[in-house]
């Protein structure tokens, strides 16, 4: 079964098990993250697998440095972010952009369908904006089916062309969250 076919293959709620295979597939080994609830699934699956070093970050921008010296030590990595974080990394997206290396970020969306938290719309709605503004490619996936070609054809165009990508993956995909749901005991 080729890829294509395997990815039209995949239930919604499998894209982080496909996304894994594909950064396993293009051996992406250092994965930078700042926890959180969308990518809990893929983290969990990265942190797995014994030939990917999962970095969790204090904060975003880290992890643009963290894999700008992943890359000159000839290892791929991938940034995985909340939109909420991107705001942080702005002053260090020039790094892959004037060094000419490779970034691919993978980004959880909030601020946009369903969001219940006001203080998660500002920067939701101002994401691909902020990230195209500092000359990142923003690629959307906002149907579950097609995240996993969506971040393919994302990480082949950053390892291949040496440009920062980022793939914002809808709040659709995701969920929404309400303040029920944070009120109930865990």
């Amino acid at each position: 079964m080729n890829a294509a076919a395997k990815v039209s293959e995949t239930r919604p709620q499998d894209w982080p098990n496909a996304v894994f295979d594909i950064l396993t597939e293009l051996d992406v080994r250092q994965v930078a993250i700042v926890p959180d609830a969308g990518h809990s699934r893929l983290i969990r699956l990265c942190e797995d697998d014994p030939k990917k070093r999962v970095v969790t970050l204090t904060t975003e921008e880290e992890g643009v440095a963290l894999l700008a010296g992943a890359w000159l030590g000839g290892e791929k990595g991938a940034l995985l972010l909340q939109s909420s974080g991107v705001g942080n990394c702005i002053n260090m997206l020039s790094l892959p952009q004037i060094c000419q290396m490779p970034l691919l970020m993978l980004v959880t969306m909030r601020g946009d369908w369903g969001e219940f938290n006001p203080w998660q719309v500002p920067m939701g709605q101002g994401t691909q904006a902020a990230l195209e503004a500092i000359g990142v490619i923003v690629r959307r996936a906002d149907e579950a089916h097609l995240v996993a070609p969506t971040v393919r054809g994302a990480a082949n165009l950053a390892f291949n062309t040496c440009r920062a990508v980022a793939v914002l993956i809808g709040q659709s995909v995701l969920g929404a969250k309400n303040f029920k749901d944070l009120a109930k005991p865990r």
